[in-house]
């Protein structure tokens, strides 16, 4: 029951990816046979590997992780606060920094990492990388060996298909339902590629990541009927 676990004891997450490389012309002939390999099944008959290479960033091998943005509740009595953070920039340094928060307040076996879509996405995605970048896996990420029961994970998706496993719900249809402010802003993921690469603006594309990460924790008070987060109770960190 979600209700027993204490607020305090989630780590709320989100990560935003680009493909490796801004063009696909920048790939050697190696990566090109293998992202044409890959995608083969993905790609309409209109779309060549290279019309396809804008969606590169959904897959760990051929993109990267630009931005983590991770929140979590401090309760100290009547008052609730949400504490968001965001590590952004060079990947393999964000990664570390991930890894270290992981390691040094979030490694104990009452915390749970909490996202939506996060099970087949952010978390596989993370781990990846980590394994991509040389970067050791913390114990929260490592599912080998684990049973199902003993995988430290919440998914708000996997928490609203109640069993109904071909159902698939957008956060911000979710939102939409549950009566949470949208956390969607002036862009969407299909655009973080461009504002990464082009706009190179990567303030637009963390502030974008912390409003999801506020999102996720907002449907998660929503399911077990406790009050939504005001903006007096959001802090960035």
């Amino acid at each position: 029951m979600i209700e027993k676990i204490q607020l305090p004891n989630i780590l709320f997450l989100d990560i935003e990816t680009v493909p490796c490389e801004e063009h696909y012309q920048q790939l050697d002939d190696d990566w090109k046979l293998l992202w044409e390999q890959k995608t083969q099944y993905q790609r309409r008959d209109e779309y060549t590997p290279e019309d396809f290479y804008d969606r590169a960033g959904i897959w760990a091998e051929f993109g990267k992780i630009v931005c983590i943005s991770a929140g979590y509740f401090t309760l100290k009595g009547d008052i609730r606060h949400f504490r968001v953070t965001s590590f952004f920039g060079n990947e393999v340094q964000l990664l570390k920094d991930f890894n270290n928060l992981l390691n040094n307040h979030f490694n104990q076996a009452q915390h749970v990492l909490c996202g939506h879509n996060a099970k087949e996405f952010d978390i596989p995605f993370l781990a990846r990388r980590m394994i991509i970048n040389g970067i050791q896996i913390p114990s929260k990420l490592n599912l080998f060996g684990k049973k199902p029961w003993e995988i430290p994970h919440l998914d708000t998706l996997e928490l609203w298909k109640f069993g109904d496993y071909k159902h698939f719900t957008s956060l911000k249809l979710l939102t939409k339902v549950l009566g949470i402010p949208s956390p969607k802003g002036d862009i969407d993921g299909s655009q973080v590629g461009h504002v990464y690469y082009v706009e190179k603006d990567i303030d637009r594309i963390v502030t974008y990541c912390e409003k999801d990460v506020i999102a996720v924790a907002q449907v998660f008070l929503k399911l077990r009927r406790e009050e939504l987060l005001v903006d007096d109770e959001i802090i960035h960190v």
